[in-house]
């Protein structure tokens, strides 16, 4: 079954890594094809003929996925889900899509609350023989003002290292088995695992 992905990051990004990753642990069978549109704004234009290109190419649905932070393409702007998301709807519509199976997740705050939402995984990631390290619980990861830097004060407390996103947020997810239960207590994800679970008709 193709699914197609739309993201606002590049081809090698962590959001297209990450989603392709639990894609195919919620549904084996998928074969994720994505597009990746380089940053928000272009996503907020162009999501809507990309979908309609994905949808050609013969894919069963197409999930929309981005980031509520960071604000773009203005530093000044509050980021606003309904704003982005009318935007999206818009370029649905222009595309000629309204009616087919395309789906809207905006991740809240970002990528890393995912990541936060099991702290299993990320104690095992940053944990040696000589030096365990143990993450603290996030019950409500989604409210996290600022995820990325939660992980990357863990990657500095732990190792020293420098948390970069597009090499590390996939080998966090790696570095136990996949605990859909503990990520599911973040509502994005849910939305996230709902919308490639969801019967069409």
């Amino acid at each position: 079954m193709k699914v197609g992905f739309v993201f606002e990051c590049g081809p090698q990004g962590a959001d297209k890594q990450v989603c392709e990753f639990l894609a195919l642990q919620i549904r084996p069978e998928i074969l994720p094809v994505s597009r990746t549109l380089d940053n928000k704004p272009n996503l907020l234009k162009d999501a809507g003929k990309v979908a309609a290109a994905l949808l050609a190419e013969g894919c069963e649905r197409v999930l929309v996925v981005w980031d509520l932070r960071p604000a773009w393409p203005d530093k000044k702007y509050k980021p606003c889900r309904k704003d982005e998301r009318d935007a999206i709807l818009k370029a649905i519509t222009n595309a000629g899509i309204v009616n087919h199976p395309v789906f809207l997740v905006c991740v809240e705050q970002e990528l890393e609350s995912w990541l936060l939402a099991d702290e299993a995984m990320i104690s095992a990631f940053l944990s040696t023989e000589a030096h365990p390290y143990t993450a603290k619980r996030v019950r409500q990861p989604d409210r996290v003002p600022n995820p990325k830097t939660v992980l990357m004060n863990h990657f500095k407390v732990a190792r020293g290292w420098r948390y970069q996103d597009h090499s590390h947020a996939i080998k966090v997810l790696n570095a136990t088995a996949t605990d859909l239960k503990r990520l599911r207590r973040s509502p994005t994800f849910l939305r996230f695992e709902s919308k490639l679970m969801q019967a069409l008709p």
